[in-house]
């Protein structure tokens, strides 16, 4: 028979009375227990974890089309996936630039054997977040959730990665929001700076733009998104890495989705060289805001040298003059001391390391009152050539530059996250993963003239600039690459 709303809202309201007396009898029969008393126990004993006594240790297998598959069995209930690929803007052509931001944007979406749909329902419900990265040397894909998932999240990632279906409108869709992250991208005048830092310093592979340029980016298609994958996305290419899971279940979960993956090593990295040169972009304003940089020789591949470049990022250190301090903060950093602290028109001033496989670039970029261009130009200029002078560098800045840098390491290296990335992009790099005491062991030898030595070898090229804002005031070109 058919029931009228009323009779529904009469039942509901029956129903809710019901459940209120049922709480209300077991919260009163809760409180009934005095505070005097011990709780008796309700839930079965759990045994202690095990605390190994060493950190557990990465572990490295190949498969036999060259893919290789690593982890670290973390503690924990959490786990985190990740494909590295050797791929990214460096690889890009006049003709395809952008499709590493394209990429980026378009993953995890719809598959051979999946809708968009069907993806995400599947992720939320094993309680998982996804995550895609480009980069210029590569292309990270990260899934993270629950551990005993492990399965179920390398299937989606890989299928994910694999066998995208590229369909035509998700692209026009995911070609629309990248231009309107360029436009948001061009009013961060950091970010917009050390692009153009890039795209000028470099000719060649590394000088393509990371940031999709509007007008070429619009006319990428699903066929060229297929053949850069085709090209790219091969076994000797890839690694598989993952914190919080066995090794022996990682490679059971990988072997067979992976197994179809071509054995060909691909293209060669596309030559680069560092030339310097200068950008500017008058926007207006009553601010001026400018990168300085010069080629840090050697990359990550030169191991003692990205060691240097590192500390040498933690002992200038900078910031925003608004900074509100804090750990980690570097208020007793050089670029803090002796610059932010002493010039008030000095509204950021942060040094830089941005590095990759066999080259990369260092620096200060700066914000500031654009009527004291030429004197905050000259000041940071001095503070770089005061690195390469005997004695600039006291025992105390240069170990509290490494206690810093040393438990930013560690510190990082808790999260599951940061330790499956780690993996991935050393292997990619180093054919292996460095151990976190390596690390801080060659941190802790080097020297102020170690720090001197890798100063004097920047100022034998010529340097980038890249400057924005109101820049009548900059010094030009010629006049800055004199004073080194």
């Amino acid at each position: 028979p058919h029931t009228s709303p009323s009779h529904l809202r009469g039942s509901e309201a029956k129903g809710g009375m019901a459940a209120r007396a049922r709480n209300a009898k077991r919260w009163a029969n809760t409180l009934a227990v005095s505070l005097r008393e011990p709780l008796q126990p309700t839930l079965p004993h759990q045994a202690s974890f095990h605390v190994p006594e060493h950190a557990p240790k990465t572990n490295v297998d190949a498969l036999e089309n060259g893919v290789r598959v690593a982890s670290e069995d973390t503690m924990g209930p959490a786990a985190t996936l990740g494909l590295y690929v050797d791929a990214g803007s460096v690889y890009e052509s006049s003709a395809n630039s952008g499709m590493s931001h394209l990429l980026e944007r378009i993953a995890f979406r719809t598959t051979q054997n999946r809708t968009h749909f069907r993806l995400v329902r599947e992720v939320e419900a094993m309680g998982a977040n996804l995550l895609a990265n480009a980069s210029r040397e590569q292309m990270a894909y990260t899934i993270d959730g629950p551990r005993h998932n492990m399965p179920e999240m390398a299937e989606v990632l890989v299928d994910a990665v694999i066998n995208p279906k590229f369909q035509p409108w998700e692209i026009k869709e995911q070609v629309e929001r990248i231009k309107e992250e360029v436009d948001e991208a061009e009013k961060n005048h950091q970010s917009f700076l050390m692009e153009a830092l890039h795209q000028t310093g470099y000719t060649g592979g590394l000088g393509m733009p990371l940031v999709a340029v509007k007008d070429v980016v619009q006319n990428l298609s699903t066929e060229d998104c297929v053949q850069y994958v085709n090209e790219l996305y091969t076994g000797p290419r890839m690694v598989v890495a993952a914190s919080g899971v066995s090794q022996d279940a990682l490679v059971s979960a990988a072997q067979p989705l992976l197994s179809g993956l071509s054995s060909s090593p691909g293209p060669a990295t596309p030559p680069t060289q560092y030339v310097g040169g200068d950008y500017r972009r008058r926007t207006g304003g009553n601010m001026v805001h400018l990168v300085l940089g010069f080629e840090a020789p050697g990359g990550w591949r030169d191991f003692k040298a990205s060691v240097v470049a590192t500390l040498l990022q933690m002992l200038m250190g900078g910031g925003g003059s608004f900074s509100a301090g804090g750990p980690g903060k570097g208020m007793y950093s050089r670029l803090y001391t002796r610059i932010l602290n002493k010039y008030a028109w000095m509204q950021n001033c942060t040094f830089f390391t941005s590095l990759f496989n066999d080259t990369g670039l260092m620096g200060i970029n700066i914000s500031a009152e654009s009527y004291k261009a030429d004197q905050a130009v000259g000041a940071i200029c001095d503070e770089m050539l005061a690195l390469t002078k005997k004695g600039a560098i006291t025992d105390t800045q240069l170990e509290r530059a490494k206690l810093a840098l040393i438990s930013s390491v560690y510190m990082n290296l808790e999260s599951k996250v940061v330790v499956a990335e780690d993996i991935g992009r050393q292997i990619l790099t180093y054919g292996h993963r460095k151990a976190p005491s390596e690390f801080v062991e060659a941190v802790q030898q080097v020297t102020a003239t170690d720090i001197q030595k890798a100063m004097l070898a920047m100022f034998k090229k010529p340097p980038t600039i890249a400057c924005c804002g109101d820049i009548s005031g900059v010094p030009h070109f010629d006049a800055i690459k004199s004073r080194f």
